[in-house]
């Protein structure tokens, strides 16, 4: 799976943990992006990591709103 990531920490993410996260697809590079192996990842870490890369790409208004309704 793909998900949004800041690109100046994605070297750092994905040597950090290579066995669970993949650099992006060389056509992707130019995206702020990184791949994950889903069979490494527990379903809280899913989650998290899904909202992270949500909150990435909407309005900052938005993001807001939802972590004001939700926390």
């Amino acid at each position: 799976m793909g998900f949004a990531f800041p690109r100046e920490q994605r070297d750092a993410l994905v040597a950090g943990e290579p066995e669970k996260f993949l650099p992006p697809e060389p056509s992707d590079e130019r995206y702020q992006w990184v791949r994950v192996r889903l069979a490494a990842l527990e379903a809280g870490e899913m989650a998290e990591l899904v909202l992270d890369a949500w909150r990435m790409c909407v309005p900052k208004r938005v993001a807001a709103a939802h972590c004001a309704i939700r926390y």
